[in-house]
């Protein structure tokens, strides 16, 4: 215990011994006398707390406050225990006030006991030591898409629709036409005295074989129009044999003209 001089500041500290209030005093008592709570003299343990707080008679009273309250409490109990008790006293008698003190006691050994067997367990990071932490290894996701070809195919062209603006242009067909072949024999309405055959009329400067062959289909059907309008006759001597024409004979004395009619 240290206490204040003149010389120094006074404020006390006060340290009795490592106990941590009067009830951890009086457990350490017991144990100093080596005995049982059981079979503690309860007037022995009185006497003995009284004895140690008179020791240090120069404590201060707002110090030492709770041990002087157990103190005086251990001699009203003392006195309780000596003297006999009134009839009618509805105070509890000494025998109850030792047993009270008993159980407080027992209380607190147990829990020290309990204390101490924590302590006594391994600890983190001094006896146990955990499993290290993991390495920070960079997580890089990569997607993965499951997607079908009309999905895949969706996509990049909303995609291409989006980015890309197109005009859409449709070329003239290179094909022979009705038109084309009604425009080139109406040259030659009037003048075709003698059959002839239809093939004769085609252009003569078409290599394409698709070319040549829309030109004698639209040239075929140019002529049936015009047979049917009466500006050409038209002869087939057998069954898918060569087809001629030829211009009427009214056509031939007043060399009429295709866009007469048309």
């Amino acid at each position: 215990m240290k206490a204040a001089t003149a010389e120094t500041q006074p404020q006390l500290m006060l340290d009795l011994a490592g106990f941590e209030g009067p009830i951890d005093l009086l457990l350490a008592l017991v144990r100093e006398q080596k005995v049982d709570l059981g079979k503690i003299s309860i007037l022995a343990l009185a006497d003995q707390y009284l004895a140690f707080i008179s020791r240090q008679g120069f404590l201060r009273l707002e110090v030492a406050a709770d041990y002087l309250v157990m103190a005086a409490w251990l001699a009203y109990m003392k006195s309780r225990l000596l003297l006999p008790q009134p009839p009618e006293d509805d105070e509890p008698s000494g025998a109850e006030l030792a047993a009270e003190l008993e159980h407080r006691l027992r209380l607190l050994e147990a829990m020290q006991a309990a204390s101490r067997r924590l302590m006594a367990r391994p600890r983190v990071g001094q006896d146990v030591f955990l499993r290290g932490a993991a390495e920070g290894l960079a997580v890089i996701p990569v997607p993965v898409y499951e997607l079908g070809l009309y999905e895949l195919l969706r996509a990049y062209g909303e995609s291409r629709h989006r980015t890309t603006t197109t005009v859409l242009a449709i070329e003239p067909s290179g094909f022979y036409s009705m038109d084309d072949a009604l425009k080139r024999l109406a040259y030659f309405l009037g003048r075709v005295p003698d059959w002839r055959e239809l093939a004769r009329f085609l252009p003569g400067d078409l290599r394409d074989e698709d070319i040549l062959r829309s030109a004698l289909a639209a040239t075929f059907a140019a002529t049936l129009e015009l047979a049917r309008r009466g500006r050409i006759e038209l002869r087939q001597d057998r069954a898918f044999g060569p087809i001629y024409l030829r211009s009427p004979a009214s056509t031939l004395a007043g060399g009429g003209n295709v866009g007469a009619g048309w």
